[in-house]
């Protein structure tokens, strides 16, 4: 039987690098992974796109293996790594699959930055590359056929997939090959294709000839399909010169293999008539294929076949059987068995597929992730400020009432053992001069990260100024996306940088003036005991008071206000030391739903995991008012039992100075640890965010110079540039250094692949400290999220 098939060409593509920018992603994205641990994975993925492109269009079927393998693992990991203009960007160039053969003046080349192009360009080629695996030998075999007609089967069903979502991913912009007419009319070719292995299976198992015969008629249904829309305007000069014909002469073959099967039908029926009519019809349309192809014509062995059995059918009706031959037009029309249908594309394709990334948890579980532990980080902040903020008031409490310096100084002649203690503490520390040392540092950690921030700034500006310019020299020339759209994700993040460094320089400011304010008073306390006993004035002696009921209330009461400390410090660990694995939940929710509603998820578990710790949080407040209560009471009895004198008011007022200078001192200690741990965890961001703006800055400006370089070659073809597109003070080589437009290898003005649902992932931000505690408090994160 005749083998001729139409075979897909492939599209041709560049060799581009994976590795870095997914690799810097992930140094961005995923915190917590080592880049370093995936070396191999980038190395392999590489290697997966180079042995895709040596494949592509092999006539082996094992090519198949290589180009699934690398299918696969883009959709692996196209939920991982955005590959978009502005996020992980990789410029993907291929080149139209009949870009030999166009006929009309169209870009036949097309660079996109988007990992849905590249994933659509992929399945193009598997379904191209597929076409090519069909042995032609093997079509003379069981097996041979069925494995063409799986194979052009799933290549129909690819290209039926492409056409209804090319739209998404091209937005409309796109080379010849990737219009959804010319998918659809690929489409309808191969399941033609399939439908013709059928046929051959069917009469190879000399099948009856009434299923034979509507096999037939199906197939050649398929092809005037096929023929249909390759013949559509606005594709009809994509083809090769020879396949209209081709599939114009197959359409009369087919049609002629029913005509000729039913014939006899009509003979086994004895409708000898209707048997000469049908052969003749069938031998009309053979001849009409062969004619039309010449000598491409491949079915003589068919039309051997029909004719021979025409002329001893019309000899035998002549001689012997006498019957009436009617009119084509009155023959009852073969029904159709349409067996080939296209394949739904599968995921994954390849057997045994293995993600390089497996352990890269989505991004959509990543931004969950973030945000849970930013709504996780509030819970924590908030109620150990509330702790925080209410043992301040606590301290400051007992400061004014010089507790517990002033039952522990009824002798009035020696340090109390409190203030010893918290003067030893203080010394522990480094006293003032390692106070002043840290404070003094904190400026030169801002600047640092103020001069990272302003050089973004600047490269951002830079880059956008000449985009700018450059859109106003060449107007509707410069066909790329605008950097001012562009880049808005980058310049969001910016803005969050900068305005945690503008709350830095207040935090700032309030710890100097903490600083400032307390100073002397933690010079005296950084001294040794000798040097502040004799800084305090004399007291009164109050013997008789150490066994009154009243110092014993107010001992008891100091009690429990150490117990109140105690129990907090114990909540703040378990605040800080809750754990909750969200990752396997969220993964779960995005498998089973694809979506995950970060907020209700979140929300359980955070309830389910520090409710109770906020009860004690709300209890210990409770528990602090009523002891404060109980202090000013009891300390107003004491106060009017001990009496005053200058001499006594003048030590305690020096004793409430210290005390409150310790207290400033811990404090001030704390904001500034905090500080320094937040600087540098900004300056680690920040790094990475300049290593980010760099790669944009960078790849927009390659992006610039190739298409200055198509639009050079493009505007050097043409006779004039008409003054109106470019500006007339503009001349010779200054109009065209640092730019870059396309005539031919066009770069979109839209984020392609991205769609209005792109998710820009922004790492999460360092926490600002407060002033005023050691804790940090984050911003309230946004409402509910479906991360998808």
């Amino acid at each position: 039987m005749a083998t001729a098939l139409l075979c897909i060409p492939v599209k041709k593509t560049f060799e581009v690098d994976l590795s870095k920018p997914l690799r810097d992603f992930i140094a961005i994205a995923y915190g917590n992974t080592n880049p370093d641990d995936y070396n191999y994975a980038l190395s392999e993925l590489n290697k997966l796109r180079s042995n895709f492109i040596a494949k592509s269009g092999e006539k082996q079927e094992s090519a198949l293996d290589v180009c699934y393998r690398y299918y696969d693992q883009l959709s692996a990991i196209e939920c991982k790594f955005p590959i978009t203009e502005n996020q992980v960007r990789i410029n993907f160039k291929w080149q139209d699959a009949f870009s030999k053969d166009l006929r009309t003046v169209q870009k036949k080349v097309l660079t996109l930055a988007s990992g849905a192009y590249e994933k659509a360009c992929v399945l193009f080629n598997i379904a191209a590359t597929q076409s090519h695996a069909v042995d032609p030998q093997s079509l003379g075999t069981d097996e041979g056929l069925k494995m063409a007609a799986k194979l052009f089967q799933q290549s129909s069903g690819i290209f039926l997939h492409l056409a209804s979502t090319i739209s998404l991913v091209t937005s409309g912009d796109t080379t010849y090959d990737l219009q959804p007419d010319t998918l659809n009319a690929l489409s309808s070719l191969m399941l033609a294709q399939a439908q013709d292995c059928f046929v051959r299976k069917a009469i190879s198992d000399k099948m009856k000839s009434g299923m034979t015969a509507k096999l037939s008629e199906q197939c050649s249904h398929l092809f005037a399909e096929a023929l249909k829309l390759m013949q559509l305007e606005a594709v009809k000069s994509v083809w090769p010169k020879d396949w209209l014909i081709a599939v114009a002469s197959r359409q009369d073959v087919f049609r002629g293999l029913a005509q000729f099967y039913q014939s006899v039908v009509a003979k086994e029926a004895k409708n000898f008539g209707e048997e000469v009519a049908r052969l003749k019809i069938a031998s009309d349309l053979l001849a009409k294929a062969a004619k039309q192809c010449g000598s491409n014509f491949v079915y003589h062995s068919y039309q051997k076949t029909v004719i021979e059995a025409f002329q001893k059918a019309e000899k035998d009706n002549n001689f012997v059987y006498h019957a009436k031959v009617p009119e084509a037009s009155t023959l009852a029309v073969i029904e159709k068995a349409a067996i080939a249908k296209p394949t739904p594309v599968s995921n994954p394709m390849s057997q045994n597929f293995k993600d390089l990334f497996e352990r890269i948890v989505p991004l959509a579980v990543q931004m969950a992730l973030s945000t849970f532990e930013e709504r996780k980080s509030e819970i924590v902040s908030r109620e150990i400020g509330r702790l925080r903020e209410s043992t301040q008031i606590l301290n400051s409490v007992l400061v004014s009432l010089n507790l517990p310096a002033a039952i522990e100084d009824l002798a009035g002649d020696r340090i109390p053992l409190s203030l010893q203690e918290k003067a030893a503490k203080v010394r522990r520390m480094g006293g003032i001069e390692h106070l002043t040392y840290l404070t003094n540092d904190l400026p030169a950690l801002l600047q640092r990260n103020k001069e990272i921030l302003d050089e973004c700034e600047r490269m951002l500006n830079e880059e956008e100024s000449s985009d700018r310019q450059l859109r106003a020299q060449f107007r509707q020339h410069w066909a790329r996306s605008a950097s001012e759209l562009l880049n808005q994700p980058i310049r969001s993040e910016c803005a969050k940088y900068r305005q945690i460094i503008t709350s830095a320089l207040q935090a700032d400011s309030l710890v100097r003036q903490r600083y400032f304010q307390h100073r002397d008073a933690i010079a005296l306390l950084s001294q040794p005991d000798t040097d502040i006993e004799r800084c305090l004035p004399s007291g009164n002696a109050l013997s008789q008071l150490q066994s009154s009921p009243i110092v014993s209330t107010l001992r008891q009461l100091m009690g429990q206000v150490r117990q109140i400390t105690e129990e907090r410090d114990a909540i703040e660990s378990q605040l800080k030391d809750a754990k909750c694995d969200m990752s396997s939940k969220f993964l779960s929710a995005l498998v089973q739903d694809g979506a995950i509603y970060e907020q209700g998820l979140s929300l359980e578990q955070l309830d389910r995991i520090y409710g109770p710790l906020k009860e004690q949080v709300a209890r210990s407040l409770k528990s602090q008012d009523v002891v404060v209560s109980q202090i000013q009471k009891s300390h107003g009895e004491f106060t009017r039992s001990k009496g005053q004198t200058p001499s006594s008011v003048g030590r305690d007022h020096k004793m409430k100075e210290l005390a409150s200078a310790y207290d400033s001192f811990i404090v001030l200690k704390g904001n500034i640890d905090e500080g320094k741990q937040f600087y540098n965890d900004l300056t680690n961001l920040l790094v990475r965010f300049q290593s980010k703006v760099t790669d944009f800055c960078f790849a927009r400006k390659a992006e610039k110079e190739e298409v200055l370089k198509d639009l050079t070659a493009s505007l050097a073809s043409q006779p004039t540039l008409s003054p109106s597109h470019v500006h007339s003070n503009v001349s010779g080589p200054q109009l065209f250094s640092n730019v870059s437009v396309s005539g031919v290898a066009r770069m979109p003005s839209h984020s392609a692949g991205t769609g209005a649902s792109a998710v820009f992932f922004s790492p999460a931000m360092p926490r600002s400290y407060n002033p005023f505690s050691q804790f940090t408090v984050t911003s309230q994160p946004s409402t509910a999220h479906q991360w998808r």
